[in-house]
């Protein structure tokens, strides 16, 4: 099977499977999106959408939460994992939004890299989700996903997943493929003991055929 043959399956099965793929973090606005996946980091997003009911009704806008204290932050936070980075990160975010955009979240990956606790992953979250930009954000399901199936050969870092998934997949199917892959990678092809026996893509799947 050629490359473009297994992405050809890979989009078609999810076109059928999860049509209509997006993100599991709650939210009504980009400051709130922006906030729930800075929290979201190396912790579940369940647990994120239990603290940030609590946090969005203290803290609603950029200038609000651009007031606040790390401590404040932390009290509201503190069963997520890293709460005192993440404290931080996020009143220098929201300082950095008031500061450098006019209290509007920017759309343009390069502007959100300049946040304080927003890398690349986070920024191509943002700007697929909310500007609907062209961009894959790669977390760790989609840089096992990826690799696992074979959509990628083997890449070692998540940027060389990012652009081999760009330049293969359509630029108009790119925000979803984002959320494809992640929900296959939470929910089917976990970590440990992946559940290839319920998968649809088992038989394109270069990590199940190395195991039969």
């Amino acid at each position: 099977m050629t490359t473009a043959e297994r992405y050809t399956y890979v989009i078609e099965y999810f076109k059928a499977t999860r049509p209509n793929a997006g993100p599991e973090l709650h939210y009504s606005n980009p400051f709130e999106l922006l906030v729930a996946v800075i929290l979201s980091a190396q912790c579940t997003d369940k647990r994120v959408n239990m603290v940030t009911p609590a946090l969005f009704r203290r803290f609603p806008s950029p200038e609000s939460l651009a007031s606040a204290s790390e401590s404040e932050v932390y009290e509201l936070i503190k069963s997520v994992s890293y709460p005192n980075s993440k404290s931080c990160h996020l009143v220098g975010m929201a300082k950095g939004v008031c500061e450098l955009y006019g209290g509007e979240v920017p759309s343009e990956r390069d502007d959100l890299e300049r946040l304080p606790g927003v890398g690349r992953k986070t920024a191509n979250v943002i700007a697929s989700v909310v500007f609907n930009q062209p961009v894959i954000a790669v977390d760790t399901h989609v840089f096992r996903v990826a690799n696992r199936i074979g959509l990628t050969n083997n890449s070692k870092t998540p940027l060389d997943t990012e652009r081999t998934l760009e330049r293969h997949i359509p630029k108009n199917l790119a925000c979803i493929a984002h959320h494809w892959l992640i929900l296959h990678g939470r929910y089917v092809c976990v970590a440990r003991n992946p559940k290839c026996h319920l998968c649809g893509l088992a038989v394109v799947c270069k990590y199940n055929c190395g195991r039969q």
